[in-house]
């Protein structure tokens, strides 16, 4: 764990944050040691989880994700705690830019704290497992009224090697235009941040809303893990 902290201190977060504001993601490389990432896959069918949701029941892709219980394992609580401060700024900057009359707490237990007072009580972390063919559409994890605008996505399988095809997607739609796709391959062990669904964008007459959903691309074969860190919780 204290590996994972000292990644984090050392992790280059002015440079994150220009990559959120102009591009509204930003890879942060071996955030996880491999041992980590096997421990989370090969726990997956034994791990304690408070729901499993087959995607093809409700026509969001074909795959099968996860939501973890509370307590958290120690590795996704430390994170979610660490990364939230560093995000917060982030996150606030773009309410400002775009005139909407939200701030968000400085620390994690806060935000969390809001959450519950909303009755936004169920954990949103998840694991989530593809095979061939599998595939993630396009949308956005909300959950509530109370929702933080960026997210994490852990990824726990080596593109090329443990799988192929099942890129991730972030559509980008920017108001009367056409949308733009933007597909990443990031390793194993990186950390994906990213925009929940919108960002500022500057146009001549000041800063403007660019709404962006994700998603996965099919896999040609193998099989994919990752992890996502959502930082509010879910209505009970």
């Amino acid at each position: 764990m204290n590996k994972i902290h000292n990644k984090l201190e050392a992790t280059d977060w002015q440079k994150i944050t220009e990559d959120m504001n102009e591009k509204g993601y930003s890879i942060v490389s071996s955030i996880l040691e491999d041992e980590i990432c096997e421990e989370l896959k090969h726990n997956y069918d034994s791990g304690e989880y408070r729901k499993t949701v087959v995607m093809e029941r409700y026509r969001f892709g074909l795959g099968e994700y996860k939501y973890f219980k509370y307590p958290l394992p120690d590795t996704l609580q430390s994170l979610r705690e660490k990364l939230y401060p560093n995000l917060a700024p982030i996150a606030n900057k773009w309410m400002k830019l775009l005139n909407i009359d939200k701030q968000f707490p400085d620390t994690f237990p806060e935000l969390q704290s809001l959450c519950h007072h909303n009755n936004q009580t169920k954990p949103t972390i998840l694991i989530l497992k593809y095979g061939k063919g599998g595939f993630n559409t396009l949308h956005q994890d909300l959950y509530g009224d109370i929702y933080f605008p960026i997210q994490t996505v852990l990824f726990l399988s080596e593109p090329g090697v443990d799988y192929s095809g099942g890129e991730f997607v972030l559509m980008e739609q920017i108001p009367r235009a056409q949308s733009k796709a933007i597909v990443l391959t990031p390793k194993k062990g990186d950390m994906l941040i990213f925009t929940t669904n919108f960002r500022p964008v500057k146009g001549s007459k000041g800063y403007y809303r660019v709404t962006m959903k994700h998603g996965v691309s099919e896999l040609l074969g193998g099989e994919r893990f990752t992890a996502g860190i959502i930082f509010h919780d879910a209505l009970t």
